[in-house]
């Protein structure tokens, strides 16, 4: 895929005058910051200086609600349903994407996956955003100016998430395959596959 040329942008040249949202939908491990990298790196954006970068990657994650107590007690035994519509801060998001768009400075949240909390940094302009619903929201969807969606099967999909889950999460095996039987593989099956699906870029 000739990513620059899609985008019409130039990375050596003039800057980008307005920002192009790109949204990347998938299934859990589904290789959807894979997919983000690669636009990074067809455009130029990997051997830099992160404060030189005109191409930001937004995850979803970064829009979940916060957690009550209770709710983060739940998540450590991986009981916590974070793959429901409900879980994100859709207004958050909504509100966020629509500053991008007008080129306005904002901050974005970064979620921590070992503390279920988020935190904040300043990012910049052409923005690939990732996540498992974020074609779910029409008025979210529907700020992208392209949209895609990586398909990869399931078993795949799960091979990945253990591991990660473990080691980079700080999660037990038996929380992290509970919390997709649970939750992640009925939420794919419900809100990622067939909101995504019907809005992707042919």
């Amino acid at each position: 895929m000739d990513v620059e040329n899609t985008l019409n942008v130039t990375t050596n040249g003039d800057a980008v005058k307005k920002p192009f949202l790109i949204g990347v939908a998938g299934g859990t491990a589904s290789g959807k910051s894979t997919v983000c990298k690669k636009i990074m790196k067809e455009l130029g954006q990997t051997d830099m200086d992160h404060t030189q970068r005109q191409v930001v990657t937004i995850s979803q994650d970064s829009f979940y609600r916060e957690l009550t107590a209770s709710e983060k007690a739940k998540a450590f035994q991986g009981l916590y349903n974070f793959d429901h519509p409900d879980a994100f801060d859709e207004q958050l998001k909504y509100e966020t994407l629509q500053a991008v768009l007008k080129a306005n400075k904002v901050e974005i949240p970064s979620y921590d996956y070992r503390t279920n909390s988020l935190d904040y940094e300043n990012k910049l302009t052409i923005y690939p955003a990732d996540g498992i619903l974020v074609f779910y929201f029409p008025k979210i969807r529907d700020l992208f100016h392209m949209k895609l969606f990586v398909d990869t099967d399931s078993d795949t999909r799960l091979a990945r998430r253990v591991p990660r889950d473990i080691n980079e999460r700080g999660r037990d095996l038996d929380a992290v395959l509970t919390q997709y039987m649970t939750f992640v593989k009925p939420a794919f099956e419900e809100f990622c596959s067939p909101a995504s699906l019907n809005y992707i870029n042919e």
